[in-house]
């Protein structure tokens, strides 16, 4: 699944391209996870102002109203010209003046979503309990050590459930949690002040990295000038179960929590 640095890679790959664009055509294909919202010929004419993200969504502001992309599962976002006719896995085309956005998935989990606005009821149903980004100053190590102390969960839990901190996905839990020093299934309420620090830088840490590699491309993950990223090469932990750890040679043990693979070092990482 693209998590927020494949997000945000997608972004920077074709944010500063698309800006200003008219949108001449949006064709549909099969349907997604949610419905478009509006009638295609209702974007016609609209100008594309800029792209942002929230969480592992893309925000498409228009000047009268706002595209909310998501890529789902398996989904992914080509921009560009001269494509060839949409494929069976080819969802969202949307023709403008400067190329072609396209949403591929072929398990369509994604989603292109229209909302008048972020005061929207249809924008605040997806972003509205979405927590803080971590990789702005909004994330305060403070406050996030208070959200822990209030969960009752393992750590890896509360990082994927996006409220004390959004966008932490599976690969990159696993590669924070290793970086603090903190085992994965310790309850998010038993971490104290400094290791909460800790783990706090580390998500910023591994989220930069991870956007400076390219994100991480474990099976078909491409930006949208389809070029792979590359973390996957430098992680300490994830999908190395069995492998020697990088820092101490003890084997990499791994675990299903929540139906979600975790990875992780019994002596560099500590209940």
């Amino acid at each position: 699944m693209p998590e927020l640095p494949e997000v945000e890679v997608t972004r920077l790959s074709f944010a500063e391209k698309i800006a200003g664009a008219r949108i001449e055509l949006v064709t549909l294909g099969k349907p997604l996870r949610w419905p478009l919202g509006c009638g295609p010929q209702q974007l016609q004419g609209q100008l594309i102002l800029s792209v942002r993200r929230r969480g592992k969504y893309l925000l498409l502001d228009l000047n009268n109203g706002l595209l909310l992309m998501h890529l789902g599962m398996s989904g992914s976002v080509s921009f560009g010209a001269g494509f060839a006719p949409p494929g069976k896995h080819d969802h969202f085309d949307m023709v403008t003046t400067l190329g072609t956005l396209r949403l591929h998935d072929p398990r369509r989990f994604g989603a292109v979503v229209y909302a008048s606005g972020e005061s929207d009821p249809v924008s605040q149903k997806l972003l509205g309990k979405l927590g803080v980004e971590p990789l702005s100053e909004a994330f305060d190590a403070s406050l996030f050590h208070q959200a822990l102390r209030r969960r009752n969960m393992a750590i890896k839990q509360v990082l994927l459930g996006g409220e004390a901190v959004v966008g932490v996905g599976n690969i990159y839990a696993s590669e924070a949690l290793f970086l603090a020093g903190i085992r994965p299934t310790t309850k998010a309420r038993r971490i104290s002040k400094p290791r909460a620090v800790l783990l706090h830088h580390a998500i910023q840490r591994v989220l930069t990295q991870a956007v400076t590699k390219g994100g991480s491309t474990l099976r078909d993950f491409s930006n949208a000038q389809g070029e792979a990223g590359h973390f996957q090469l430098d992680a300490m932990v994830y999908d190395r179960a069995g492998l020697l750890c990088k820092v101490c040679a003890t084997p990499i043990k791994g675990i299903r929590q929540g139906q979600r693979s975790t990875f992780y070092c019994v002596n560099c990482q500590r209940p």
